[in-house]
């Protein structure tokens, strides 16, 4: 948020800050800055519509396009040209601009690159730089462990204009570039609540802080590319969140977990376990085909417990998490026991 921000921002030890600017600090507080070198916005999606006077995918694009038109003339907006609403946010601004894209072929990279643009692109395994005609092969997905060989897409879409706006910001080398890539391994430590995979004798526990459709159905994508069956989802809604939100979490998660454990919130947000339990049960019965074994169990320490418990051999249960630290200090402590075992 914008204080701590602030904090780091007036740190004369630091030479480079790299913030988050998440739109409730935004509506609440403003920026931390006035301008930056460069900004980057990734996505415009759902979340948390309905909160702040923000009803709209159009209106959230208007918050978020606050970045990109504080960057400074001479320094580079790196938007998503493979979404709408952000490709248009470069209607406007006054600083340079350059895309990255899922896709090579996409029509806006190959227009702003035959004008001598710059852009970033996942192409053929590799990411790659490109401008004008050249292109730079950076890196192989497969070599970048946050992607875990490829099968998290939403880590390749996050890396791609994190390389662009490191290459272009000071004109960082690629060979540094690409060894920071292949050394930034996830782990407990160093991206917690972010795709943390605990492997014990007989079955995975996969620990992630997804809580929007959106982030649920990157993380869904990314373990069905994971050996492990039974597949079992550990899930909760968000209280403040709209009533579809919380069934379309629902959905989500019976197209995906072959067994699902519901749990609650510390913090219901203004609604009841009830209702929140009835909104999930809701999107999962949407799902047609499908008859998935489902338990409620509010507290989350106990419903890990419970799928640590109950787990068949080959199983990967999945946690969206509330409190990150607590569900992994006790996956660790599980862990720990059974290797001492």
């Amino acid at each position: 948020g914008p204080l701590s921000a602030k904090f780091v921002i007036r740190d004369p030890t630091v030479d480079f800050e790299v913030l988050e600017c998440a739109r409730g600090g935004l509506l609440k507080a403003g920026l931390a800055f006035q301008n930056c070198n460069v900004s980057i916005v990734t996505n415009v999606t759902a979340d948390h519509l309905g909160l702040g006077g923000i009803d709209s995918l159009e209106q959230m694009a208007r918050v978020k396009a606050v970045i990109p038109e504080t960057t400074f003339n001479h320094g580079f907006a790196i938007l998503n040209a493979d979404d709408d609403l952000v490709y248009n946010m470069h209607k406007g601004l006054s600083c340079h601009v350059a895309y990255f894209s899922m896709d090579e072929m996409n029509p806006r990279i190959q227009e702003h690159c035959n004008k001598g643009g710059y852009a970033v692109v996942f192409e053929n395994g590799y990411v790659s730089i490109l401008k004008g005609t050249w292109k730079i092969r950076v890196i192989k997905v497969s070599e970048i462990p946050i992607t875990y060989g490829g099968k998290a897409v939403h880590n390749i879409m996050n890396t791609l204009p994190a390389v662009l706006a490191t290459y272009l910001f000071k004109d960082i080398s690629i060979e540094d570039i690409r060894t920071a890539l292949a050394t930034f391994v996830p782990s407990p430590s160093q991206t917690p609540g972010r795709l943390n995979l605990f492997e014990f004798k007989h079955f995975k526990f996969l620990v992630d802080f997804a809580h929007n459709p959106a982030g649920l159905e990157l993380l869904c994508d990314f373990v069905g590319k994971m050996d492990g069956s039974p597949k079992v989802g550990i899930i909760s809604g968000t209280g403040d969140r709209r009533d579809e939100d919380i069934r379309e979490l629902g959905r989500i998660s019976g197209r995906s977990f072959d067994e699902i454990i519901i749990r609650q919130d510390k913090n219901l947000r203004g609604r009841t376990a009830e209702e929140i339990v009835n909104l999930l049960v809701e999107g999962i019965n949407d799902t047609k085909g499908k008859d998935i074994p489902l338990t409620i169990i509010y507290n989350e320490k106990e419903a890990i417990m419970h799928a640590y418990n109950t787990a068949k051999p080959g199983s990967l249960i999945t946690i969206m998490c509330d409190v990150v630290a607590e569900a992994l200090d006790l996956i660790k402590a599980l862990k720990e026991k059974e290797d001492g075992e």
